[in-house]
């Protein structure tokens, strides 16, 4: 091909990684199935350190060192929080992942954070709270109750909403129609939070036009 560079986005987990190997220029990865999304999470990363940069600790640089974020939902298939995970721990986030149990992969008690399975108890502890879409086809596939109980347990409403620090940033996918559960009566978030969590500085797209976060 002669590219110096080639940014690829597959459906297949190591795509990436196995034309790495074919060609001599870089190679981005902007996706791959569900393994990771490394262009998001240094979106994330930005809007993270452009809003909160400067709470962080003296001498950081306005970094992201010792802000505490906490991702919620489908860990075991988002290829963003695993990306999130690596990046924002590298550069000295204290990341909490929270999720039903089946929502978790296995390999997960390797990774550079913290788990737990109570929103209410991490929410007052953080800077930052990443919210995950739930495909509807899981809404189906055992991994928890029924969508009521996914979000009772784990739907940032109005008042877990009162639970964060008063600067604390929401993140969220933006909202889409189709298999994914956006919008308005998702799980992830209920209708009253759309308005508050606007006020404080969710949405990334103000940074990078266009780019919003479809695969969190």
């Amino acid at each position: 091909m002669g590219a110096d560079a080639v940014v690829v986005r597959h459906s297949a987990a190591g795509a990436p990684h196995r034309l790495a190997g074919w060609v001599r220029g870089s190679v981005v990865n902007a996706g791959d199935g569900a393994h990771e999304h490394p262009t998001q999470a240094l979106l994330d990363a930005f809007t993270i350190r452009r809003r909160l940069g400067a709470r962080g600790p003296a001498g950081s640089g306005g970094g992201l060192d010792g802000l505490k974020v906490t991702i919620v939902g489908d860990v075991l298939h988002s290829r963003v929080a695993r990306s999130n995970v690596l990046l924002l721990s590298t550069l000295g986030a204290e990341v909490t992942l929270v999720a039903p149990p089946t929502l978790f992969p296995v390999e997960v008690g390797g990774w550079p954070c913290a788990t737990g399975y109570d929103l209410d108890a991490a929410l007052p502890k953080s800077d930052v709270v990443m919210m995950l879409r739930v495909q509807r086809e899981r809404m189906n596939a055992a991994y928890f109750p029924s969508e009521r109980e996914y979000s009772r347990r784990y739907g940032l409403d109005g008042a877990r909403m009162a639970l964060l620090p008063e600067h604390a940033v929401v993140m969220r996918p933006a909202a889409e129609s189709g298999g994914r559960l956006g919008h308005r009566g998702e799980p992830e978030r209920e209708g009253d939070v759309e308005g508050r969590s606007r006020q404080r500085g969710d949405d990334q797209r103000g940074h990078v036009p266009r780019v919003t976060a479809p695969d969190r």
